[in-house]
């Protein structure tokens, strides 16, 4: 059984108006709905990829929560700022660190009580 439904409708991806044979009807033409689809593939893949970055970021948060002696990466994770900012507080002596033959190590105490002041 067909139905006569004959609907004015204005389309979701272009904004032209149509007439939609079904109630349901978002798109004017197959080309559209296509690239509709395209679009909602895109965004899953952007938010799937938005969600691992915050998840691997928290994890590399709670591994440097956890210790008592940061490296550099794990420092700058704790605390939330970039590479030079970590460098420029060195700079000024804001920030102790502790250098063990080519590895630099900060102390968890001192970088809590810089935050604290």
């Amino acid at each position: 059984m067909s139905s006569n439904i004959r609907i004015t409708r204005i389309c979701q991806l272009c904004g032209n108006s149509f007439t939609a044979k079904t109630t349901v009807t978002k798109y004017c033409g197959d080309n559209c709905a296509k690239k509709a689809y395209k679009l909602r593939m895109k965004e899953e893949k952007i938010q799937k990829s938005l969600t691992e970055t915050a998840t691997t970021i928290n994890q590399d948060w709670m591994v440097a929560n956890q210790k008592t002696f940061l490296n550099v990466k794990e420092t700058c994770v704790f605390m939330g700022i970039s590479r030079t900012t970590l460098w420029r507080l060195v700079k000024r002596d804001s920030l102790d660190v502790k250098n063990i033959g080519r590895k630099r190590i900060f102390r968890k105490s001192d970088i809590e009580s810089f935050l604290n002041q």
